[in-house]
């Protein structure tokens, strides 16, 4: 690997702290561009070799929100080197990343998360962890990177709050409720606390059978079960449960700056979303009772 990208690589991981996820999506991008350029050094890449590789992935018809990441990746490529001080400007300061319709998550309503809950069988073990762990995702809104880490010395219910470790390691404070509380309480001295905790495990709120903590997968695909026996439709995820959280926050009132502090976004402009969805539902709201709409 070129050692430019293994020094970005390294800085990712150490210095951002991001995910394996979200580093092997960023090297992809760069390896898009590393790739075009051919014999040319990435370092000596221009402006206009830029925005040349730009128009070849547009022409091969990739997605505008791909098109947008992947100039994101190379972006934050560049804006290393400027860190690290191999350049001095930077060929992707000025690039428009292609326009990108709005795009708005599903949402769950609350008679389809009840619908939910309902399925979740409480007579085995695996069924109380179930729904402590719904409590959780809808109750805080949570990334389902955030459920599976949820450390049992970040729950403070005493105080009402649970400390989560975010995007980059930044850490926040969210309200957690008397139900989310109860569900975990019951999880934890009981079913939890019959397994046979492997070392190094012991800390992890939600664990499998084998006494390991969670994998994203094995969470999207329990919701994807549960939502197949509630009867709901649409196409869901563990993300849509923070979405649904937020969006119900936002239609009963709650004020933008505390729903974007909940749910750790960096900036006011991610959490705008939910108004959207808001005006969608008051305007379903308005095409439904209104006698001249």
């Amino acid at each position: 690997m070129n050692p430019l990208i293994v020094h970005f690589k390294q800085y990712l991981i150490f210095e951002k702290g991001l995910s394996p996820k979200s580093v092997e999506a960023y090297l992809h991008d760069v390896a898009l561009l590393e790739t075009f350029l051919e014999e040319k050094k990435m370092e000596e890449a221009t402006r206009e070799d830029c925005q040349a590789f730009l128009k070849a992935i547009y022409e091969r018809g990739v997605a505008p929100r791909s098109q947008a990441r992947i100039l994101s990746g190379i972006k934050a490529f560049y804006r290393f080197l400027l860190y690290d001080g191999v350049l001095t400007e930077n060929p992707t300061e000025l690039l428009d990343a292609p326009k990108i319709g709005l795009h708005l998550p599903d949402v769950l309503s609350i008679e389809e998360i009840e619908a939910i809950i309902s399925v979740i069988d409480l007579s085995t073990p695996e069924g109380h962890r179930n729904r402590a762990m719904v409590e959780v995702l809808y109750g805080c809104g949570l990334r389902v990177s955030e459920l599976i880490t949820l450390r049992l010395s970040n729950l403070f219910f005493t105080e009402g709050f649970v400390k989560i470790v975010g995007k980059g390691n930044k850490e926040r404070y969210v309200p957690i409720g008397s139900t989310a509380q109860k569900m975990v309480k019951l999880y934890v001295e009981g079913a939890r606390a019959t397994l046979k905790i492997k070392k190094g495990e012991e800390d992890y709120v939600f664990l499998n059978r084998r006494g390991s903590h969670l994998t994203r997968e094995m969470v999207f695909m329990l919701v994807k079960k549960w939502a197949k026996e509630a009867g709901v439709e649409k196409s869901i995820s563990p993300h849509t449960f923070r979405h649904s959280f937020a969006t119900h926050l936002v239609e009963g009132g709650a004020d933008l700056r505390a729903v974007q502090q909940m749910l750790g976004h960096e900036s006011i402009t991610t959490t705008e979303i939910y108004t959207h969805l808001d005006s969608d539902y008051i305007r379903s709201n308005i095409a439904q009772f209104h006698p001249r709409y």
